[in-house]
């Protein structure tokens, strides 16, 4: 909570502090937008912050808080469109968009802000564990769902699970691809929510680039990344799973037969590269609905039940 409030100016540092207190566990994000009321997302509502509307003065000063004074120090991140902060928290900017060499761009006038409030939910992936361990090999994984099904939480989790083993399975060497620092959440290289004591982060690094360099540097058993579906994509966790590592990968998707719609992924799925598929769906807002299937698409477990 502190961490967050602190970036905040004051009569909006109190005032959420006030309207927040005991809240904060069902808080999903605060959106900022210049002119405009707070905007507070629940994980069943939203909420406005009554009698105050974003200022430019508080932008500039949020912008203060989060570059320590010096956007300079900050220019990759403006590249990227987001910060990640301490705890694991991320801010998402918007403004006005400049392009350099017809390619680069860099985000000016920063008007538009979304914090995310970073949650793990530890243990929350320990019913899928069973399904993907064969012959004491962690199988290919590919993780399907629609936007906020957890997606990045339960990998998170899985990396923990893997890495830790425990009386039933071996501690394995896990190598994780953060390409928007939502996995591990690393400030200065260090991870800032639980991964495991055995896995390697790279962060803010391109899965293509860093499936090939992870595995170079670190020899890990099993690689996690998250998002996949460009061809690139495809073509990296191919060539990462010729040099015998296992991988666990996520992707958005409300269905696995959409997914075989497209051309991007049907080579991976029609060559059943990925011997362990996982759909998630929402129950509610605090549960999460699972099913697992093989490479074939026989069911292995249906209505799995993941808490959030």
């Amino acid at each position: 909570m502190e961490v967050i409030l602190r970036i905040f100016p004051t009569p909006i540092h109190d005032m959420l502090r006030k309207k927040l207190t005991d809240r904060w566990t069902s808080l999903e994000e605060i959106r900022l937008r210049l002119q405009q009321p707070i905007e507070l997302i629940f994980q069943d509502k939203v909420e406005w912050l009554e009698g105050i509307l974003f200022q430019a003065e508080d932008s500039s000063y949020i912008l203060n808080q989060l570059s320590n004074h010096s956007l300079y120090r900050m220019e990759t991140e403006l590249k990227e469109g987001y910060i990640t902060i301490q705890g694991g928290h991320r801010v998402g900017l918007a403004g006005k968009v400049i392009f350099k060499n017809s390619e680069e761009v860099q985000l000016q006038d920063i008007t538009f802000f979304n914090i995310r409030i970073a949650k793990e939910v530890v243990g929350v992936a320990t019913p899928i564990l069973p399904y993907i361990y064969e012959n004491d090999m962690i199988q290919n994984t590919l993780i399907i769902g629609p936007p906020k099904t957890g997606k990045t939480t339960i990998i998170r989790d899985l990396a923990r699970l893997i890495s830790s083993g425990n009386t039933h399975y071996q501690s394995l060497k896990i190598g994780v691809i953060d390409e928007r620092s939502e996995i591990a959440a690393a400030m200065e290289g260090v991870p800032q929510l639980q991964v495991g004591g055995r896995t390697d982060v790279l962060d803010a690094c391109p899965k293509v680039t860093g499936m090939m360099m992870m595995i170079r540097s670190m020899s890990p058993d099993v690689l996690i990344v998250d998002e996949i579906g460009k061809q690139a994509d495809i073509d990296a966790i191919t060539e990462a799973m010729l040099s015998g590592v296992s991988i666990i990968s996520t992707i958005h998707g409300h269905s696995l037969s959409l997914l075989l719609k497209r051309p991007s992924i049907q080579a991976l799925l029609k060559n059943n590269v990925f011997t362990r598929i996982i759909t998630l769906s929402a129950k509610n807002n605090e549960a999460i609905e699972v099913e697992v299937m093989d490479a074939q698409g026989n069911e292995m477990a249906t209505h799995l039940i993941l808490k959030q």
